[in-house]
């Protein structure tokens, strides 16, 4: 039987929490996703702002869209996400003045393309019923293009204002019904020139993934997820901030089929250790159907 076990995610900067991105399946699959994602906290907010006491809550509608197949006879795959926020939030500046508001619009674009160079060939649907995956080799790359709701004189925004690149490695081992999987990545920014009338820039963040999962005969399944990310200092015309980000997050995710080709998946994380802004926890629910 073919599992497709896609996650749609919320993307928030470098803090991806991503099961199965490497998975093996068969190639010329299809698979749209529908999601749903509450964060409550600091969110969606450069660290090097000068503010305090900043609290979001905040709204995503995710559509996302995942095509296989086969290259040089290496299973590939390419992934277009776009998210649609709406959130309400408050804060303090540096003079003690408290500040509320609200934005709603179109995120940031992602899209990824990764291709598993080993242990993943590019099967048929047929060939793939009878293959048993050990362990995989992946890389991908990911781009955010910069289609998301942006205002120059504003301090928090949905849309970043620029381009950004992560390319990515990841390792996927499978022992009978569990499977265990790391990534290690870094994401590349180009400036964002209209900040407040200034240039922004930011140093490569980094960002390391672990996952663990255990699938059951009936295709559900659970796992634990955590992500280590750490750099992505910014500079405001030419001079530093203190804004680098070290923060670890933890959650889990609950996978269920509910029809043929269809499934639903709920995922939690919260930050484990915070040094710098980006405080928050995130609740994700997410529709998947899958056809060929």
């Amino acid at each position: 039987m073919i599992v497709m076990s896609f996650l749609l995610s919320i993307p928030i900067f470098s803090q991806d929490l991503e099961p199965r991105v490497y998975a093996n399946v068969a190639k010329d699959l299809n698979v749209v996703a529908l999601g749903y994602g509450f964060m409550d906290g600091n969110v969606l907010t450069d660290p090097s702002l000068p503010i305090k006491d900043f609290t979001i809550e905040s709204h995503n509608l995710v559509a996302s869209y995942i095509r296989t197949f086969g290259l040089a006879d290496k299973l590939a795959r390419v992934q277009v996400t776009l998210p649609y926020t709406f959130m309400d939030g408050s804060l303090t500046a540096d003079n003690g003045s408290v500040l509320a508001g609200s934005r709603h619009g179109f995120g940031d674009t992602k899209v990824r393309f990764g291709i598993n160079l080993l242990g993943s060939p590019a099967l048929e649907k047929k060939e793939f019923k009878n293959f048993e995956q050990k362990t995989i080799l992946g890389v991908s790359f990911v781009t955010s293009i910069p289609t998301g709701n942006y205002y120059g004189d504003k301090k928090i925004n949905i849309g970043t204002n620029r381009w950004a690149f992560k390319p990515e490695i990841g390792v996927s081992k499978r022992f009978a019904h569990f499977y265990a999987e790391a990534y290690g990545g870094i994401w590349l920014y180009t400036n964002n020139n209209d900040y407040l009338g200034k240039k922004l820039e930011q140093k490569p963040t980094y960002s390391l993934q672990a996952h663990a999962s255990y699938y059951f005969k009936n295709n559900m399944w659970i796992g634990f997820n955590t992500n280590w990310f750490f750099g992505g200092e910014t500079i405001t015309d030419g001079v530093a901030d203190d804004s680098q980000i070290d923060n670890w997050r933890v959650g889990g995710t609950f996978s269920t089929p509910v029809a043929k080709g269809q499934s639903i998946k709920l995922q939690y994380h919260v930050g484990a250790y915070t040094n710098n802004g980006l405080n928050y926890y995130a609740l994700t629910l997410s529709y998947q159907y899958s056809f060929f």
